[in-house]
């Protein structure tokens, strides 16, 4: 996993679930400068998870890319941002 990129997502939106292409990630909360520590997260076998700091709920959707979510703005690009 060294060489893999951990996905980051974000809920600046206060949507009530983000759909996400993948179970391991790290939750950051709202967009910097307002972000809570980044936690990692894996939902193992379940297929929903929520994050501790905000609650946000987080929904395993298969047909979407590993770093995409729905909607498309709680993905986090560091680069982007």
């Amino acid at each position: 996993m060294a060489n893999q990129i951990t996905p980051h997502f974000q809920n600046s939106m206060g949507v009530a679930k983000i759909e996400i292409g993948t179970k391991e990630f790290k939750c950051i909360g709202a967009l910097p400068p307002y972000d809570h520590p980044h936690v990692y997260l894996d939902m193992g076998d379940e297929n929903e998870i929520v994050c501790p700091y905000c609650s946000t709920h987080y929904v395993f959707n298969a047909e979407l890319d590993k770093a995409a979510a729905s909607p498309a703005e709680a993905a986090y690009n560091k680069k982007s941002a």
